[in-house]
């Protein structure tokens, strides 16, 4: 993957932006989103601070790229022929280590996304925004092929309800959501609500 930038002609190799990145979500794991530092990136990932600034701008462009940049397989790709298969197989993209990443990744942005308008917003266009239309184009299929009625109801209300389950599980339990949770509130909340 080329590596994300706001220096689209970026100079660095798609191995050097990668391992920029990690550092940069290892630290807001560690330290959370407020005590990062520019300067605690820089000597991780051993760059200069001048060369983070100049090509990402400021710490919510280089948090939001870092997470972009190490964003999960796109599931508008699944086709299975089936809406239930596809649901069952995008539970499957969910790995369980990945999982437990993104909950302390949450975590660890938390209270900044309420302080901070810019990096809410920008976490919003490159996390969630990008979730959600896959999940929708999901079930747009489902629905094309006369699965699940155009007008019910849930359609527009399982992408968030599907989000929203992974992002609260961390605040709601000490545990991360799993597969076989997602698995579960596929059978018990999603499929009775599309009806299928």
């Amino acid at each position: 993957m080329a590596e994300q930038s706001t220096a689209r002609g970026s100079r660095f190799t798609p191995l050097r932006a990668a391992q920029l990145y990690d550092a940069v979500l290892d630290l807001l794991r560690e330290v959370g989103y407020e005590a990062l530092s520019m300067e605690a990136v820089a000597t991780r990932a051993r760059f200069s601070k001048a060369t983070l600034y100049r090509d990402w701008g400021g710490k919510p462009q280089l948090v939001a790229a870092a997470v972009e940049f190490r964003r999960p397989t796109r599931i508008d790709l699944i086709d299975t022929g089936s809406l239930r298969g596809d649901l069952y197989v995008m539970v499957e993209h969910a790995d369980d280590n990945q999982l437990a990443r993104d909950a302390a990744l949450q975590l660890s942005v938390g209270h900044a996304i309420y302080d901070n308008p810019e990096l809410r917003r920008t976490l919003r266009e490159v996390r969630l925004n990008p979730a959600l239309d896959d999940i929708g184009a999901i079930l747009r299929r489902g629905v094309h092929r006369g699965e699940v009625a155009a007008d019910n109801p849930a359609l527009d209300l399982v992408p968030p309800m599907l989000v929203s389950l992974i992002v609260a599980r961390p605040l709601l339990s000490d545990t991360a959501m799993t597969q076989d949770d997602l698995r579960r509130s596929m059978e018990a909340l999603v499929f009775p609500a599309l009806g299928i």
